[in-house]
């Protein structure tokens, strides 16, 4: 489906709304007029006002809409973008039914009910911005303004030199279908990992030193991937003490490990986590259907997830996160549902819905014909938001992904007092998170509202041979934080 934009260069706007709403058209960017197929989006500044339109033409069908407000708004680069999207909305709304997300686009909705809240807005205000401004259906309004409301709490619990640590370990047993992610399967990349560990040690004891003298605190810390716990126990036990030798931890709240494959972990290898100081532990099945595991390329059954599970509590973890996905293949809504209550008798304090995004470098991007329909997916996740509320979980916070499912969303859900805390502040951006190994991205929060981000590289050989650049970008981006 082509897209030609006239009057603006406001592409992102208008591009990232065209491909929410007609998911299943391919995107064409065009430098001009054309026939056929496609949007055309305009702007136009006269004295008194400013005008959007859009006309869409798809299956031999046109249609047109426009909207204004005044010009005086015209340099307002949020306002110009929004009028450009509602005109497309408006126009959009004539060719199919209305999406839950309404005009949303962007991967954070979130982000604009906790700013009105922070503001001194309320729920019920908040919740009139997502229909008003931006048309979002009465389900989503209230998983956003819920979110919204842990976010509002976990925010409270922030001082001014407060920050989070991630590290990143990208490596896993083996490379799910669904996966996208820059991870190294172990199977083959093995003889990588000493020297990547030996390169961690090094960006750890630097970042040590940077953080001993910019007084800054410690406040949330997570390892993940990849698949941290494909480390070995004495690996394992290695990097976590580079971590207490190295960070003053003492204002931790948090420490999570993300476990994932139930396969990468034992009894011995869970109990030395957890006397090393990990308090929070994810255990990611994504399904207990053993045969879409197999579909989707894990190398661990239903009953392996419940073994993991059972250990990580007899190690003595609390918190403990599980994840399921909605719309893998070769699922139905039948075994979607038995998943679901198998993890809910379990009773983890976290379970994290996610929707499948089908992205460009995983294996399943060329066999959509194997997945659950968009319609599927919806009443999958409806009777996760049901039965988990039944359950007594509610939603801390959420985030959406270009070539998802039907244009949903991924969800934490968490008992009372167990909010995911590294998780709403990395998504919410509430401060600065300094990210140490393969393909982190530390993001600095800067006074004046703007983020500063340095990326670790992403392959093991990448980050291993280039580690003195690591260690000069970090210099950097500390001296924004001073």
């Amino acid at each position: 489906m082509k897209l030609y934009l006239c009057g603006h260069a406001e592409r992102y706007a208008v591009e990232q709304l065209q491909l929410a709403l007609f998911p299943e058209e391919t995107m064409e960017p065009v430098d001009g007029p054309f026939s056929g197929d496609g949007a055309v989006s305009t702007l136009s500044v006269g004295k008194r006002w400013m005008t959007a339109g859009a006309r869409i033409t798809l299956h031999g069908k046109t249609v047109y809409a426009a909207r204004r407000m005044k010009a005086e708004l015209a340099d307002d680069v949020p306002s110009r973008r929004r009028l450009l999207q509602n005109a497309y909305y408006a126009a959009a709304m004539e060719l199919r039914q209305p999406p839950q997300w309404g005009s949303l686009s962007g991967v954070r909705p979130t982000k604009l009910t906790t700013r009105h809240l922070l503001a001194g807005g309320t729920e019920e205000s908040a919740e009139r911005l997502l229909k008003e401004q931006y048309h979002v259906l009465p389900e989503r309004r209230q998983l956003c303004v819920e979110a919204s409301r842990a976010t509002v709490k976990a925010a409270g619990l922030l001082k001014k030199n407060d920050i989070s640590l991630y590290i990143g370990i990208p490596f896993c047993p083996t490379r799910c279908a669904y996966c996208s992610f820059v991870s190294a399967g172990i199977e083959k990349f093995r003889s990588l990992l000493p020297r990547f560990l030996d390169a961690l040690a090094q960006e750890i004891v630097h970042v040590g030193t940077l953080l001993r003298g910019s007084g800054k605190r410690v406040r949330t810390l997570y390892i993940g991937g990849g698949t941290p716990t494909t480390l070995s126990e004495e690996q394992m036990k290695r990097l976590m003490t580079e971590i207490t030798g190295n960070f003053d931890l003492t204002g931790l709240i948090e420490y999570t490990v993300e476990g994932g494959r139930p396969d990468t972990l034992s009894l011995p290898k869970l109990q030395t986590i957890r006397a090393l100081g990990c308090d929070r532990m994810s255990i990611n099945p994504q399904t207990m259907n053993d045969e879409v595991l197999r579909v989707i390329g894990r190398c661990h059954s239903g009953e392996d997830t419940v073994r993991a599970f059972r250990d990580a509590q007899k190690a003595g973890f609390e918190g403990i996160n599980m994840d399921l996905i909605a719309g893998l293949p070769s699922d139905t809504e039948a075994s979607f549902a038995d998943s679901l209550e198998q993890v809910l008798a379990l009773g983890p304090t976290n379970i994290t819905v996610h929707t499948l995004a089908l992205k460009k470098g995983a294996d399943l991007f060329f066999a959509r014909e194997t997945l659950p329909t968009a319609e599927n997916v919806d009443n999958m996740l409806r009777l996760s938001r049901q039965r988990l509320r039944q359950a007594g979980y509610t939603p801390y916070y959420l985030y959406r992904q270009k070539y998802m499912s039907g244009s949903f969303e991924n969800v934490g859900w968490c008992k009372p007092g167990f909010e995911g805390l590294y998780n709403i502040y990395m998504m919410e951006e509430l401060h600065s998170i300094i990210s140490l190994g393969g393909g982190g991205m530390t993001k600095i929060n800067r006074p004046n509202g703007t983020l500063e981000r340095f990326h670790n590289p992403k392959f093991p050989g990448q980050y291993i041979d280039r580690l003195e650049d690591v260690l000069r970008q970090k210099d950097e981006a500390f001296a924004f934080l001073k």
